[in-house]
């Protein structure tokens, strides 16, 4: 988790500052933060949509340029041919429930976070998909 925390003082979002890695037999395979896709004008600059707006936590992602920190880990892996069936994923805050089907899909059995994050239908996804999900401090 402490990996996670330091891959998180990377991320350029202006609200949240997330990290996320992926551990397959103890070793890191990939990692990720949360900012805008590459080549895009990140929110630290350019400022934050969903704040000018004031769109609450948790709804509307799409009005959010950027690309949350569990997204960036797996589409990490796949750019380097890293297969993460199988693996842990280690996240600073617990995913939300668009990042909870791409895990499932990923084939990511474990999922341990610190902070929570108050969305329901991922928990409910997590739980009926079999993903062991922890809460660490």
């Amino acid at each position: 988790m402490g990996i996670a925390r330091l891959v998180a003082t990377r991320a350029t979002c202006t609200r949240r500052m997330v990290g996320a890695i992926l551990v397959k037999e103890r070793r890191i395979l990939c990692s990720g933060y949360n900012g805008a896709p590459t080549g895009i004008t990140h929110c630290d600059i350019a400022g934050c949509l969903r704040e000018e707006l004031n769109v609450p936590s948790g709804e509307k992602h799409e009005l959010c340029r950027g690309v949350h920190a569990e997204q960036n880990a797996i589409i990490q892996a796949a750019c380097h041919g890293i297969s993460v069936r199988g693996a842990t994923l280690y996240c600073t805050h617990q995913p939300c429930s668009i990042c909870a089907k791409m895990i499932i899909n990923a084939g990511i059995t474990k999922v341990y976070f610190g902070d929570g994050y108050n969305d329901p239908m991922s928990e409910t996804m997590f739980d009926q998909a079999g993903i062991e999900l922890t809460a660490l401090k």
